[in-house]
């Protein structure tokens, strides 16, 4: 009786996963982080770092934006055109995606810059990342797959409420959440830039609304040319 009871359960729950969703994601354990990161590159993405980790990102599969299957559709000649081509078609691709409180998508020069408050992707009593927050990253994983000729920067803050070394922690954990479900759907690892800044660069007061806006991740895409 048991036995069909628990088969009945089991049936049961694989009819409910395949109609309504499996389980809330969950990030892995702490100590396998390393492992999905692999390749990643632990730090700001600047104009020197692209340089030095494009050779490692074409080793692994990566690909220009002349190359990019998407670019063979534009009518560009020169690679600055088709860059510009590129990052603004996958602007818009991403604003349509994301209308959700708490997410922006903006235009910094040629990179496009994803802000994603943290109550938007991550739960307020625990550190990991919540069942709409991970819906929200599956959409853009999703569009960083397709617009892959890309480097991207995941960089964690927070407000100014806790010490300088918390307030690095948190941030980085934040980051790293961010990079590894990235990892596990799809992005490689080479393509990633990932730093937790702390309470640098606010972008709202520090009062009691301005700090939820400061706690957030942004997710800075380059064009790779």
């Amino acid at each position: 009786m048991n036995k069909l009871k628990n088969i009945k359960t089991l049936f049961y729950g694989l009819i409910c996963c395949t109609l309504f969703g499996c389980a809330t994601y969950h990030s892995p354990a702490r100590n396998t982080w390393p492992t999905y990161l692999r390749g990643a590159s632990l730090t700001d993405m600047t104009e020197t770092t692209r340089i030095a980790k494009k050779p490692v990102y074409l080793g692994a599969g990566g690909k220009l934006v002349a190359q990019s299957e998407h670019a063979a559709k534009l009518e560009y000649g020169d690679d600055n055109a088709l860059a510009l081509a590129y990052m603004s078609d996958l602007e818009f691709a991403l604003y349509d995606a994301l209308r959700k409180p708490g997410i922006s998508v903006q235009r910094a020069g040629t990179d496009v810059v994803i802000i994603l408050v943290r109550g938007a992707i991550m739960e307020m009593s625990v550190a990991d990342i919540s069942a709409d927050g991970a819906d929200t990253l599956k959409t853009i994983s999703k569009l960083l797959n397709k617009y892959d000729a890309t480097f991207i920067e995941i960089a964690g803050y927070t407000d100014a409420t806790r010490d300088s070394r918390a307030a690095a922690a948190l941030s980085n954990d934040m980051a790293m959440r961010t990079g590894v479900y990235f990892a596990q759907h799809g992005i490689i690892p080479q393509r990633l830039f990932i730093v937790g800044r702390g309470a640098a660069r606010p972008i709202a007061a520090q009062d009691d609304i301005g700090r939820l806006t400061n706690r957030r991740v942004e997710i800075r895409i380059s064009p790779v040319r």
